[in-house]
This record gives C-alpha cells, structure tokens and sequence, in this order.
C-alpha cells in the first residue's frame, strides 16, 4: 500500500494531479482546496496517500498532511459518506475547522460542502462527536456544555441565555460556545442575564 508520494508535479485535471516519481507517474485525487494550494507543473511535492484497492481499480487520494488523511479515514465511517463527500468536506474545511464544527455540533459549517444536505451533516457530526476531541482546538469544558445544551440537560439560565443569543441573529454553535465560555468565568449561579451579557462579550473578541 502507498502511504506517501514524494516527486514532481507532472500535470493537474479538474479533481486530480500526477505525480512523477522516478518516471512513473501516479494519478493522485484531492480535495479542491488541496488542489489549489499545491504548487505549480514541475514543482516537487510531497503527499500523505491514502490507498483504496478494488478487483477493478487502485485509486490514490492525496493529503496536505496526515491529519487530514485521518479525517478522510474518520468521515467515511460514518453512514452515507464515501471518498466524494468526504473529499467535498475536506475541501470545504481545515481538519482543525472540521473537528471545531463536529465538536460543538455545527452542522451549518459541513453541510456548506458540495453535495453535503443537512441529514449527512447531521449524522457527521452525530457519529464523530467522540473523535472529534482529540483533533479539535476547543476547550473541553465548551465542548462537553455544548452536548448538554443539545440534550437540553443544560442549567435554564444557559439555555434561556443561548436563545437570547440566538434570537438576536447569532448560530446555534457560535451562541452555545459563547454561553458556555460566560458560564465557566460566571460560575454555576449565573442568571440568564449576567450569562448573555458575557456572552456578547465573548462574540466581541
């Protein structure tokens, strides 16, 4: 199995590059932000590859780093989602902006990828909510609220405070971590008052 391309660019097609390695050359298929930020015809390049072997067919799937190899592995356990969708996420987010959405639930941010509607987002960020952690830059103490805010098992004031939120125009997500990060400085016997203001002041910075 090939897990790593190092050579030159040899040429580039609309969802793939080939990649010459010692005179043979490998069609490698990426993401479209991949693709755009990999360097010109005749440049040397360096790709993590993920290999998929079928009875017909070996297909090349290239990454800017092993991270992102990762999530591509991660996104197609989930059910619905083959090499297309996951490689339309991929170019759609960062890995780190990718396991933040999955981490506070923001099923907006994935299902602004091409060909990604609202039941795929939602089962994404359903079935790797305990994966996402290990990858996301989010405090966990935000992210665990977060959940409980989903479950509706979140304090009244903490929900009371994230509709305010909401209903003044702010995401779901976004007002969910702002509260969450007002309710952690504020204490356990914050208002829904006290938490909203804070919050404005976290959705400030």
């Amino acid at each position: 199995m090939i897990g790593k391309l190092k050579g030159v660019i040899d040429s580039y097609g609309e969802d793939s590059l080939i990649v010459d390695v010692g005179g043979v050359g490998y069609v490698v298929h990426c993401s479209a932000r991949t693709l755009q930020v990999l360097p010109a015809t005749g440049e040397p390049v360096v790709l993590s590859i993920e290999t998929h072997v079928r009875e017909d067919q070996i297909r090349l799937f290239g990454f800017l780093s092993d991270v992102e190899r990762e999530w591509f592995r991660l996104l197609q356990t989930v059910q619905g989602v083959g090499t297309k969708v996951a490689l339309s996420v991929l170019g759609t987010l960062k890995p780190a902006d990718l396991a933040n959405a999955v981490a506070m639930r923001d099923k907006a941010a994935i299902a602004r990828s091409p060909g990604v509607g609202p039941k795929v987002a939602e089962r994404i960020v359903t079935e790797l909510k305990d994966k996402a952690p290990a990858y996301t830059s989010v405090d966990p103490a935000i992210v665990r609220l977060t959940g409980e805010v989903e479950e509706k098992r979140a304090p009244q004031p903490v929900l009371d405070a994230i509709s305010a939120l909401v209903n003044l125009g702010y995401g779901q997500p976004q007002a969910a971590a702002a509260i969450a990060a007002a309710n952690r400085v504020a204490g356990e016997g914050a208002n829904a008052a006290e938490l909203i203001r804070r919050g404005l002041k976290e959705l400030a910075r």
